[in-house]
């Protein structure tokens, strides 16, 4: 095996002469520090250096001009050779190695489009274009659900339990501002509420919570001051909460009534624990485990337990036999799973909300809440993507008590960002915030990037222009994979 030389270039891509040449793009799309390409175009002498796609930061390419004909190729990832499972592979004289036929006629990039790796998504995924699949039909539909179905419900919560992790509880009776805090020391959106004089959980605070208060404060005075959220316990927050009516149901009678705390069993299996989240629209749910000791009932909070995590093991086991789930290989336009921007003439599509980076901060919150969405595209005058504000991003406000100073009506969303930038910053966070995708994308690929942790929803954008053109959420996903 040669060593990687990331001084090549690939500009060539070792051919030479008059041969015709087609641009072809190679992704790695399972993560890694440094990623290069090789294969028998440059004769395994070359190795090339792939770019991180911007929004996808575990996903590599780069783009060779190759002549038609069969190739075969492998990865240098880190040091060790790789080859990718999910794309025809055989045993070639370098071992496992990848390979492709490129045909003489054959397309495979848009002519608009540079060879060189732009590390910006200025490309659509070559080989993933809707035009080349064809319908997914109702049997291979059902029995995709079928599958995932059987299971999820032959496996349990007690899986998704890390052999080692953190959990925050906070007392019921502990002040909103303290709890506004810890959460954004802690890097938590949302902790399970422990209520002492009951001896059990009753509840969550996440950062919905906070939104709703300051949003309260601010509009019952002009400042929001740190005395108002001293006075505030939690618990009284909740009551305060319910009297709001911001978080009532109503009954087969009429009448509203408080939402009783969303909890699982070790035992439950994932599918229950999936239908759990999507039915009460909750981010994560607590894994309880409970035991009669002394005539009381004793609980032990053993996890959070998210729809990440259950995409996750959805992901590692179909894995290596995705031919059993005939959906992976749909690009998310011809489902047209997630939320989209309505075409001109669609009278019947749901509103898709964005805004411009000089809104309001208190405008945004309030989007946020009237909308139930979790987060909310921010786009330039040609609707291009340049940043996202979420749920989450109003912890924020706790460093150096922001929330103490501003007015939600003057603080533009732009200045809310790069406040919650320079928070991350100063923390040592080196996250990816805007987390993409194309219309091209297969359901597998965009499955992959939503198990990721933090990632809760992907901006679909046009190749090149990052025009926004829907976002999909894991709700969105696990909605449709069960039919519900």
């Amino acid at each position: 095996m040669y060593s990687p030389s990331p001084e090549s270039g690939h500009e060539n891509s070792g051919v030479a002469g008059n041969t015709v040449l087609i641009p072809f793009r190679f992704v790695w799309p399972y993560g890694g520090r440094r990623v290069f390409l090789s294969g028998s175009f440059t004769r395994w002498t070359e190795h090339m250096p792939m770019s991180p796609i911007e929004g996808c930061p575990t996903v590599f390419q780069i783009i060779c001009r190759l002549p038609p004909g069969y190739h075969q190729y492998k990865f240098y990832v880190d040091g060790e050779w790789r080859h990718d499972e999910h794309q025809p592979f055989v045993n070639g004289n370098s071992g496992v190695v990848n390979c492709v036929v490129i045909d003489r006629e054959a397309d495979m990039l848009p002519t608009s489009v540079s060879p060189e790796p732009s590390g910006n998504m200025e490309v659509d995924d070559v080989l993933m274009h809707p035009e080349a699949f064809t319908q997914i039909s109702e049997a291979d539909l059902e029995l995709s659900r079928r599958r995932i179905s059987l299971f999820l419900s032959s496996h349990t919560a007690y899986e998704l339990i890390p052999e080692s992790s953190k959990v925050i509880v906070l007392d019921v009776n502990l002040p909103v501002k303290q709890a506004f805090h810890i959460l954004y020391e802690q890097g938590f959106p949302v902790a399970p509420l422990w209520d002492y004089t009951r001896s059990e959980l009753v509840g969550v605070l996440s950062a919905l919570d906070f939104i709703l208060i300051l949003s309260e404060l601010g509009t019952n005075g002009s400042n929001l001051t740190e005395e108002e959220l001293e006075t505030h316990t939690i618990s009284a927050w909740k009551e305060g909460k319910l009297q709001l009516n911001l978080n009532r149901q109503i009954d087969g009678n009429g009448r509203p009534y408080s939402r009783r705390l969303v909890r699982v069993g070790p035992s439950d299996c994932l599918k229950e624990v999936a239908l759990k989240i999507l039915r009460n629209k909750v981010a994560t749910v607590p894994v309880i485990y409970s035991t009669a000791q002394g005539g009381s009932n004793q609980q032990l909070l053993l996890h959070l337990a998210s729809l990440s995590e259950i995409l996750k093991c959805i992901c590692r086991h179909f894995r290596h036999s995705s031919s059993q789930l005939p959906i992976l290989q749909q690009p998310v336009s011809s489902i047209r799973l997630g939320t989209w921007v309505p075409q001109i003439g669609e009278s019947n599509s749901r509103p898709f909300q964005m805004l411009k980076p000089n809104a309001s901060l208190g405008s945004a919150l309030a989007l946020l809440v009237e909308a139930e969405v979790s987060s909310i595209p921010i786009v330039d005058d040609n609707y291009s993507l340049l940043d996202i504000y979420s749920r989450s991003d109003i912890t924020a406000l706790a460093k150096d008590k922001a929330y103490t100073q501003i007015h939600l009506g003057e603080m533009s969303i732009h200045q809310a960002l790069q406040l919650g930038q320079d928070a991350n910053s100063s923390q040592g966070f080196n996250g990816q915030r805007c987390h993409m995708c194309l219309r091209s994308d297969p359901l597998h690929k965009v499955m992959e990037r939503l198990a990721n942790p933090g990632v809760r929803r992907l901006v679909i954008v046009e190749a090149g222009s990052k025009r926004v053109e829907g976002i999909i959420s894991l709700s969105d996903v696990f909605r449709f994979l069960l039919g519900v």
